[in-house]
């Protein structure tokens, strides 16, 4: 186990963010993002993206193989709020890829009829969107609660100013998965301006602003 310890960080520190961990195992799909000392597991089918669990969390700086989870999509059926790192030695690293957007953001706040309305992004109350190696995921969760509100995620390309995702789960409809959405997005003062039309096709102008105390 420390021998794959030292691989796995060894890479992180190597490329200076993360990496993408990927397994196929009969029909399932395990995802395991590793971005900056933040830890996210995810499993969905393959043949048609239907949503398993996802959790994630912060990696224990004094034991790099515990995880202290922020969200657990089984929460309510285990009562996990740590794990250990598994083993990894039966996944794929997928190379790396850098974009425009790269990072973890929060929603941070909405523009409704021309008027912004801003949003604390301190509290336990979150809304998670990571993107890194041309992957996307956004998570709504409470902290303290450890209560799962949702999370989708798949591909993604961000380039003069359009943003595309493409859906490979959705723990909310599994009819969405498969589809692609486009929006318009730009930078202003630090913050991601992402515009467009919501999965349910519903207008919108969404402010995300950089997520800064990832590491612990």
């Amino acid at each position: 186990m420390k021998a794959i310890l030292v691989f796995i960080f060894s890479l992180i520190f190597q490329i200076g963010y993360g990496q993408l961990f990927v397994k196929s195992e009969q029909d399932t799909i395990t995802q395991i993002k590793i971005v900056d000392g933040y830890y996210i597991e995810n499993v969905f089918t393959a043949e048609k993206g239907h949503f398993v669990y996802s959790r994630g969390g912060f990696i224990h700086e004094g034991s790099p193989n515990q995880i202290h989870l922020e969200f657990n999509s089984n929460y309510e059926s285990d009562s996990l709020r740590t794990i250990d790192l598994p083993n990894l030695n039966s996944f794929s690293p997928l190379p790396i890829q850098t974009q425009e957007l790269d990072g973890a953001w929060l929603m941070g706040g909405r523009v409704r009829d021309g008027e912004t309305q801003l949003r604390e992004t301190s509290g336990p109350r979150k809304t998670l969107k990571l993107l890194f190696n041309g992957q996307f995921q956004w998570i709504a969760f409470h902290t303290e609660t450890m209560r799962f509100l949702g999370t989708g995620g798949g591909s993604y390309t961000a380039s003069k100013g359009q943003y595309i995702e493409n859906i490979m789960f959705f723990s909310r409809d599994n009819t969405r998965v498969g589809a692609s959405l486009s929006f318009d997005f730009e930078i202003i003062e630090g913050a991601w301006h992402h515009k467009g039309l919501s999965s349910k096709g519903q207008p919108i102008h969404e402010i995300w602003v950089k997520r800064t105390e990832l590491k612990r």
